[in-house]
């Protein structure tokens, strides 16, 4: 779902601005940001950009059929209009 190249640049700008006496207290930083970072992005409500496309696609040919259906009731009503005006 994300690059994972992005990922880590992310997990090195993270890690870069932490200080050294912080980063001294343990190697298991980088797998916590790692793991932090994983689950936040987990829990957003994100779709690739394929995903993304797909529903693009299907969302306008819902609109056109949408359209289409809404001017036949267009002219079926006003085909029922004038069976009653006759």
């Amino acid at each position: 779902m994300f690059d994972p190249k992005k990922l880590e640049q992310v997990i090195k700008q993270i890690q870069d601005s932490i200080p050294k006496s912080v980063k001294d207290l343990g190697n298991d930083i980088e797998q916590r940001v790692y793991e932090v970072i994983q689950y936040q992005l987990a829990k957003l409500d994100v779709v690739n950009r394929e995903e993304f496309d797909v529903q693009t696609q299907v969302l306008l040919r819902n609109r056109q059929e949408l359209a289409a259906m809404e001017q036949k009731l267009i002219e079926l009503e006003q085909r029922l209009n004038e069976k009653i005006e006759v």
